[in-house]
This record gives C-alpha cells, structure tokens and sequence, in this order.
C-alpha cells in the first residue's frame, strides 16, 4: 500500500471520488442542463430548469427505464451539429438511449414540458422559439407513434421539472 493509500485508509475518508447525490430510496439525483440529455435504468430523479426549451420525458413502465432531454432549438443549422441542443438530435438521442438500456419502443410513453415564451414581444403570436420547440416535439412523437401522457406546454413563465425515471413520474412548477 503506497504512503497516500495509507493516509486515506487512516482518515476515514473514502478513497472512491463518488460524488453521486442519492435520495433516500436510493435514486440518483441528476441536475439536467440544457443542451443535454440523461437515461437510466436504475433509478435516477432528473431536475431541470425549462424556458423556452422544452424537454421531453421517455419512460417505458414494463422495463421501468427512463430520460429526459432539454433541447433549447428547434432545428440544426447543419451537417456538424449533432448535439442535444437541436431537437432532432436531442430526440433521436434520447430514443436511442432508453432503447439501448432495454426499453421497448411499443411500450414508450412521453411526457412534454416547457416551451414558454418568455419575451413578452412574442407573446400571443405563436411565432416564438418556445412554440416552435412544442411543434418539433409532438410532429416526432406523432411520426414515432409514442403517445402523450402528459404535458405542461406554453405560456409564458419558466418551469421547474423533476422526473423520475423508475416510475415516470414527472411534477412541475412555476418559476
């Protein structure tokens, strides 16, 4: 045992950098930013801060696995850009990793949240970011053929979302 691993042993302080949050039940606790994307299949409750972004929530209740992603456009503006702040990236990605942990792609269910508008010139003209980032959402999720269990769309005031991805669980409130 080198002279460090010693001195660690001695302290008391794990020698693991865990700096995983963990709920009382055991679930990760992950803060979503936006532009990205997480799934799991262990129990996990994603928090994220919504605008005009909007996040959509896949959840599959037999294989009790589930994401979120947080894109903040709703269209690429190229060949390079693939990367969750795009929709059509963010989506796709999102699909992609539920699948990948053992979900089934007839079992999905969604949950949409965000798209506010959040400059009060826009507001009422259904030309805003956060409208279009809505009409990104349900069009993909109509062409996937997964349904909509729910949703907290528009307006204009930010949100707060948590969602869990062992029960799909999702509450939101105004920020």
């Amino acid at each position: 045992m080198s002279h460090l691993a010693e001195l660690i042993a001695a302290s008391g302080i794990s020698g693991r950098d865990d700096r995983t949050t963990r709920l009382p039940d055991g679930a990760k606790l992950v803060y979503l930013h936006a532009g990205n994307l997480y799934a799991s299949a262990e129990p996990a409750q994603i928090t994220t801060v919504l605008g005009s972004c909007v996040a959509i929530c896949l959840y599959d209740p037999m294989a009790q696995v589930g994401g979120m992603n947080h894109y903040m456009l709703p269209a690429d503006v190229g060949m390079n850009c693939k990367t969750p702040r795009y929709a059509n990236f963010a989506i796709a990605a999102l699909m992609e990793r539920v699948l990948a942990l053992g979900a089934e792609h007839r079992r999905l269910q969604a949950k949409l949240f965000g798209g506010a508008c959040v400059l009060s010139s826009f507001q009422g003209s259904g030309n805003d970011l956060g409208s279009k980032n809505i009409e990104v959402a349900r069009r993909r999720l109509e062409e996937e053929k997964i349904p909509v269990l729910a949703e907290d769309l528009g307006g204009n005031h930010g949100r707060r979302l948590v969602f869990r991805t062992d029960t799909g669980l999702a509450l939101t409130k105004i920020v």
